[in-house]
């Protein structure tokens, strides 16, 4: 069996009804919420405001907390933008979350989903890191990086 396909998706600069338009065009069915903390300056963009938003579009909305960021290394990363320290950080924790990463991975291969976080690039994101992780687990296949217009 293939592995399945995984989008993924960040709002930093996005509108949210140009964000909701990137994902109904691309057919994402459910949204994964990577942040641990599923809150945002941004309105819209908090937990229950977004999946009401999600919700009207036809598009479910799921929060995987174990996969956020844990705040010792959100508050080190604020410090100091070290990304590469960031990113040795988070590979630790995420070499302990195995459920969430089998969760996920079963999401994606009964629907499209995509994992949502803040960066617009994915490659600046531990996004990118999850999607790694599952690649080389060989439980994803493809992943595409979905990119909403940014405000003018």
């Amino acid at each position: 069996m293939t592995p399945p396909t995984i989008w993924t998706i960040g709002y930093e600069d996005a509108e949210l009804h140009a964000f909701l338009d990137t994902l109904v065009q691309a057919g994402v069915q459910v949204v994964v919420d990577t942040r641990e903390r599923a809150q945002s300056r941004r309105p819209g963009y908090s937990k229950t405001a977004l999946a009401a938003a999600l919700k009207e579009q036809g598009i479910e909305y799921r929060h995987l907390r174990p996969l956020g960021t844990p705040p010792a290394v959100r508050k080190a990363y604020r410090l100091d933008h070290d990304f590469p320290a960031m990113k040795a950080a988070y590979t630790l924790h995420l070499a302990t979350q195995g459920d969430a990463l089998h969760e996920l991975a079963d999401l994606a291969a009964m629907h499209r989903a995509a994992l949502l976080c803040y960066e617009h690039e994915p490659g600046e994101c531990h996004r990118s890191l999850i999607t790694g992780r599952l690649t080389a687990l060989g439980l994803i296949g493809d992943v595409v990086d979905l990119r909403p217009p940014r405000r003018a």
